[in-house]
């Protein structure tokens, strides 16, 4: 098992920056990829960025350019970077991590609001 802790979130205006953070704990060493998504209310919940074991990185199209995914493998942490915020980005974030085994873990979100 696995499990995420994620911070960071909060209120900003729009042109502002965040930066989440999200700590994974217990079966660690199975974490082969993280990543965030987001759920806009009404909306599904999608895919913001990844990142792999490896340094590979993926980015919605909606957030490239402005978010940047890393990971600090020491502290099985990962970060997501996000500048010059847009009120359309306002959703619950959510750290995901898969397992080598085949399971995702989700942590419990945080509510990102960017005002106009």
């Amino acid at each position: 098992q696995v499990q995420l802790e994620e911070s960071g979130g909060g209120l900003v205006q729009a042109g502002g920056s965040l930066r989440l953070s999200c700590a994974a704990s217990g079966s660690t060493f199975g974490i082969n990829a993280m990543g965030w998504y987001r759920q806009a209310p009404g909306k599904q919940r999608e895919l913001v960025a990844t990142a792999t074991n490896g340094g590979s990185t993926n980015y919605a199209d909606s957030v490239k350019g402005r978010f940047t995914i890393s990971r600090d493998n020491a502290k099985n942490t990962v970060y997501l970077q996000m500048n010059s915020l847009k009120p359309e980005d306002t959703a619950v974030y959510y750290c995901k991590a898969s397992a080598h085994w085949g399971s995702n873990y989700w942590g419990q979100g945080t509510q990102v609001t960017v005002s106009s």
